[in-house]
């Protein structure tokens, strides 16, 4: 197999792996119901907790992680497919399949916990990312605990991605990743966007965080 071939047949597992729809599996075959008919109808981990409770939730939630871990690691390792930028678009790749599945007619989640899971993957081979993906994470973090609106917690960390990338002097390839994962979120959470803008976007009570952490 040539490097060429080897290189586009990754591109499709890590097309394939980042479309597997977690959450909409789960609720069809252990729950029997679409998950895209409850809750916000969104396919990601937030709603699957609503949706589908904690331990599916949960599940959903790493399961969804791992997908770009797998991909940006794994996947990029069995097949020699060591280079940074080789890496970096196998994640691009797996974050589009979850946004945009082929299982689900190209309607997917948001994508941020599979970016979460590139950013990881890449974070095992790059010593050096582990900065940028702490506080990434952490703005995430502070973020929610401060508004309790989900949505507004992963704007404010996708924004921060590229600008934590060039204050901890990434390489211009892994800034390139920020930018594009961060228009990916922005552009993924405009319905949410408009609900920010009104008002009307919906918060976690503290009540559910007790029971959803």
């Amino acid at each position: 197999m040539t490097m060429l071939v080897k290189f586009f047949f990754t591109l499709l597992m890590s097309y394939l792996i980042g479309s597997i729809p977690t959450a909409y599996w789960f609720g069809k075959y252990l729950k029997g119901l679409d998950i895209r008919q409850h809750g916000s109808g969104n396919v990601g981990a937030t709603n699957a907790f609503r949706v589908l409770g904690k331990g599916l939730g949960t599940l959903v939630l790493l399961i969804d992680i791992l997908k770009g871990i797998i991909t940006t690691a794994l996947v990029a390792d069995g097949f020699g497919l060591t280079e940074v930028d080789q890496r970096i678009i196998l994640g691009i790749v797996t974050v589009i399949g979850h946004n945009w599945t082929i299982f689900l007619r190209f309607k997917g989640g948001k994508g941020i916990a599979t970016s979460l899971g590139v950013l990881l993957g890449l974070m095992v081979r790059i010593k050096g990312l582990r900065l940028a993906v702490g506080l990434t994470l952490s703005t995430w973090i502070v973020t929610f605990l401060v508004t309790g609106i989900v949505s507004l917690a992963s704007l404010v960390a996708a924004m921060a991605l590229p600008i934590l990338m060039v204050v901890t002097r990434q390489h211009l390839e892994l800034v390139i990743l920020g930018v594009v994962l961060c228009v990916f979120v922005i552009y993924r959470h405009r319905p949410n966007l408009k609900r920010l803008m009104d008002g009307t976007e919906s918060r976690v009570s503290l009540s559910y965080r007790r029971k959803s952490v």
